[in-house]
């Protein structure tokens, strides 16, 4: 039973990576924006994050950090694709390939560093009870922020006018530009929020699920949580679940070789891509379903007076 509360707990600390960055892409897509760019972003903010935690010891400033530098990149990108009209693919491809290097170089002088020891966070009552509460609730407060995000993500979009707008630039910009909304805004806004909740993704890692730097340490995390969007169908709460179900196969290869389970290591490593190309292929099956789904406008750009 402890190891089982263990995993749960696991699963839930990895899962928050994922649901933070394939929020951020979420309300992306949902403006009409492809930023194939998360892996990069993600892996300059947890240099980012990391840097700042060494150098002020402070958890929070690491993450805001982290929002801060992946707010930045989504920023440049934005302004290549949304004003200057360069192709999405190719532009976010290139975003990502200029984190991976720049975090590579800036990070050489914090492969050595430590950072103080890790506060543990608790429920008081609730963190006692049997099984529950090692699996819910002595969580880091940003597991809980994922959470709460989703909620308030999912009223946004459907509830206020503020999400209805986004969701019609996302629709049909023409329409929304016709009506007096300024729609390259709208999506540069939409694609700053994004870069920064992919930023306290990747910072999340370096300095709470990973507490170290190494080079390339994102692992593939940006490219699951693109494709999270897509098998979440552009749902908030079916991001989070599934955020949580990739997080969960991630985990139980780590429970498998603590197990003694008599599996190669390789193959382990592989679930959770193996299980993110499975749900794609599945889900490719049934282009209606995604068709249906999916921002009419997503990927395509926008020309005002066209």
């Amino acid at each position: 039973m402890d190891a089982f509360a263990l995993l749960i707990a696991a699963t839930l600390n990895a899962g928050t990576v994922l649901a933070f960055a394939a929020l951020g892409l979420l309300i992306n897509e949902r403006a009409g924006i492809v930023n194939l760019g998360a892996e990069g972003m993600m892996l300059v903010a947890a240099v980012a994050g990391y840097a700042t935690a060494v150098h002020s010891g402070n958890d929070w400033l690491a993450l805001a950090a982290g929002a801060a530098a992946g707010a930045l990149m989504a920023a440049a990108f934005g302004l290549l694709v949304i004003w200057l009209n360069t192709n999405q693919y190719a532009s976010g491809l290139a975003l990502s390939l200029f984190g991976a290097g720049f975090s590579a170089f800036v990070g050489l002088p914090y492969t050595q560093e430590k950072l103080g020891e890790r506060a543990s966070y608790r429920i008081p009552g609730l963190a006692d009870i049997p099984l529950v509460g090692p699996a819910l609730f002595r969580q880091h407060p940003m597991v809980y922020a994922a959470i709460a995000l989703t909620i308030a993500l999912a009223w946004f979009l459907y509830r206020s006018r503020a999400g209805l707008v986004l969701r019609a630039v996302g629709e049909s910009p023409e329409s929304a530009h016709a009506l007096g909304y300024s729609v390259r805004r709208i999506r540069l806004a939409a694609v700053m929020v994004g870069g920064a909740l992919c930023g306290i993704s990747g910072a999340y890692i370096s300095v709470v699920y990973t507490p170290f730097w190494v080079e390339g340490m994102v692992a593939g995390k940006g490219w699951i949580a693109l494709a999270l969007t897509t098998f979440a169908t552009w749902r908030p709460a079916r991001v989070l679940l599934g955020a949580y179900l990739f997080g969960g196969v991630t985990m139980l290869q780590f429970q498998l070789q603590g197990e003694g389970v008599q599996i190669p290591s390789q193959f382990l490593t592989m679930m959770p891509y193996l299980a993110t190309i499975l749900v794609l292929v599945l889900i490719s099956r049934n282009p209606n379903f995604i068709r249906v789904n999916m921002p009419a406008s997503i990927g395509k750009p926008f020309f005002p007076g066209s």
